[in-house]
């Protein structure tokens, strides 16, 4: 299984700057940071988040060579707050993208490319969680098109879920859906999107399903308690997640909590976009709280 961390370079850019003893990856997904990280800081300690537990055992086999410089716990970064001694650390990095390895599953239910059961579960052993297939058949019509304009900004939501919620055939899996929302939106309309029609629906049903926008604001609500020198790092990849980190670092910085290190965020290269498309929607922010 490949896996191409987006905006490495970049990353390491802004941590190599700072202090990096002890660093967090909050997103540990197969290790790509964390490796970096390892390599390029002989000296660090890093720790790796992840709630998707197929995740942390393929990172811990991947970074077992770094001994114990490296450790991972099986956590959402929404509980960040609960995890002991976090307040020690020099380095806070977050990719809020999905991992390689869950939209390459198609048991995972995360791909509109491949066939497979409508999951969409980060953590497929949370039983609190309702799969992608009980969304669509527990919401009425009204909160379908909700979820799909909220967290996808899909312009169809109202037609998408109309159709769903008159489908005599079950959604039960991805080619499921992916046929109907084919069926639903007009050829012409489908040859002016530019990409996959069925790919804003299933982005936001992912949102959904695991409360990704709360989990992410639980975790800049913990950040932004932190009193100690740190540098504060994330990689978004849809205007929803770019939006609640650029809100939170101006308000830090209005409050005096820091400063804010990217004025407009960064953007892949031209070459790390043709070597890795998913790179493509990538932006980097980048804060640092100064003790106080």
């Amino acid at each position: 299984m490949t896996h191409e961390p987006v905006m490495l370079n970049e990353v390491l850019d802004f941590v190599k700057k700072n202090s990096h003893s002890r660093i967090l990856d909050g997103t540990l997904g197969l290790g790509g940071y964390s490796e970096g990280f390892l390599k390029n800081f002989p000296d660090s300690f890093v720790l790796g988040l992840d709630r998707d537990q197929q995740a942390i055992n393929f990172a811990r086999e991947r970074l077992k060579i770094f001994g114990e410089r490296f450790a991972a716990v099986h956590k959402n970064f929404g509980e960040l707050e609960n995890i002991p001694n976090i307040k020690s650390f020099d380095v806070y990095a977050f990719d809020l993208g999905v991992s390689n390895m869950q939209i390459t599953t198609p048991e995972r239910g995360f791909s509109f490319q491949n066939d497979g059961p409508l999951d969409m579960r980060m953590n497929p052993d949370d039983e609190s969680l309702l799969t992608a297939r009980e969304v669509l058949q527990r919401c009425d019509e009204r909160e379908l098109a909700k979820i799909f304009w909220d967290y996808g900004e899909e312009k169809f939501s109202r037609q998408i879920a109309a159709a769903i919620k008159k489908s005599r055939k079950p959604l039960n899996t991805t080619s499921d859906l992916v046929n109907l929302i084919r069926e639903t939106l007009p050829q012409p309309v489908q040859r002016k999107m530019g990409t996959h029609p069925a790919r804003r629906v299933f982005q936001a049903l992912r949102i959904y399903v695991n409360n990704e926008t709360q989990e992410l604001e639980n975790l800049l609500k913990t950040l932004g308690n932190f009193h100690h020198d740190a540098l504060i790092i994330f990689v978004s990849y849809h205007s929803i997640e770019d939006r609640l980190v650029k809100k939170n670092f101006r308000e830090w910085q209005n409050e005096n909590k820091g400063k804010i290190l990217t004025r407009h965020p960064l953007t892949p290269t031209e070459f790390e976009i043709s070597q890795n498309y998913r790179a493509r929607s990538a932006k980097l922010r980048a804060f640092f709280i100064i003790r106080y």
